[in-house]
């Protein structure tokens, strides 16, 4: 969101989640202000340009602080800019740049967690179409906040004896996770999670030849984990399809995606 508006029109930025600066940089972008007002901009640093500042330009730090939005108006003052109605505190918006390819992979940015939560949107219409049974009362919540911290840490129903949250895998440097597979996470930042649910998703993915991986995050926390620390009484397990990139421009594929998908569905017949 917006933290300052400079002397010269321009907006410093504060960050919301975990993005790095550098994967920020260079993005087309808008701000949405109070009075439902949309305006585009370019979040670019404070030496953009190599011909200006040359190795200065390669060298600084992509810190929030050396970020800001340039917006797409010809303004020269900070007047300029508080007379557009933009202020302190306004959100801003990256541009997702959202893209399927031919071949399965999906690129874009936010798929943590949009795409869990297309999976979960889609489990709910393909066992409302075809009649399926439940043996249990499933609940499904989706939360806004589970990138700031506090998720899924009220309105969970009392009656809730195990939690799934479906978040994401993430596939990179030492990590066993994949794109192409359900990922099962064996414990985060915010500890181990339930040892027997977690067995028991594996073993419906064994039973049902669903390619599966079990990972461990270390920087990494869940609806799940905030649940837990509300002091909800349940058993918690962490699964997603894996998102490479995270939480940057991102990428999974359409195998992870329906692998994911499988596991949820499996688990919601079984007793």
């Amino acid at each position: 969101m917006i933290r300052e508006i400079k002397s010269d029109g321009k907006l410093g930025i504060n960050l919301i989640g975990g993005f790095m600066g550098n994967s920020i940089e260079g993005e087309n972008c808008s701000i949405l202000t109070l009075d439902d007002k949309t305006y585009t901009g370019t979040i670019q640093t404070l030496k953009p340009s190599v011909h200006i500042s040359g190795n200065e330009a390669y060298d600084l730090k992509r810190t929030p602080e050396n970020l800001e939005v340039v917006l797409d108006e010809k303004i020269f003052s900070k007047e300029d800019t508080l007379n557009l109605g933009i202020n302190i505190g306004d959100f801003i918006f990256l541009d997702p740049r959202s893209i399927i390819t031919d071949n399965g992979f999906i690129k874009s940015r936010h798929l943590d967690d949009k795409a869990s939560t297309a999976i979960l949107l889609y489990a709910i219409d393909y066992m409302i179409n075809n009649n399926i049974n439940l043996p249990y009362t499933i609940n499904f919540f989706i939360s806004n906040f589970e990138e700031v911290g506090h998720g899924a840490s009220s309105s969970i129903p009392l009656a809730t004896k195990e939690f799934i949250s479906v978040d994401m895998g993430a596939p990179g440097l030492n990590q066993n996770s994949s794109e192409y597979s359900v990922c099962i996470c064996a414990k985060d930042s915010s500890g181990p999670y339930d040892y027997e649910l977690r067995k028991k998703l594996i073993n419906l993915c064994k039973a049902s030849n669903i390619d599966y991986r079990i990972d461990v995050y270390p920087n990494y926390g869940s609806d799940a984990s905030a649940a837990l620390k509300a002091g909800f009484d349940i058993k918690a397990a962490l699964i997603g399809p894996g998102v490479f990139a995270s939480h940057a421009y991102e990428r999974t594929h359409m195998d992870s995606l329906i692998a994911t998908l499988d596991l949820i569905i499996k688990y919601c017949e079984t007793e």
